[in-house]
């Protein structure tokens, strides 16, 4: 099950907010992790990051539109 925006964006909040305060602890809902390294909190957040980019920005088509004419 693919989590929403809102839900990502929470638990970023969350995640940036436990490495600010120097807790490597994150809860969220009845699920509790643990963070070995800052750098682990690091990637998490970038990995958050590239998923909520991913699902916010526009897509698109692929399609490409040719203009040509003869000339003047």
């Amino acid at each position: 099950m693919a989590l929403s925006v809102e839900e990502l964006e929470k638990l970023r909040d969350n995640l940036v907010r436990a490495r600010a305060s120097g807790v490597r602890v994150s809860r969220y809902d009845d699920k509790q992790v643990t963070y070995a390294t800052d750098a682990e909190m690091v990637a998490a957040i970038a990995d958050l990051d590239r998923q909520l980019a991913k699902m916010t920005q526009p897509r698109r088509s692929g399609a490409v539109a040719f203009n040509t004419s003869k000339g003047i």
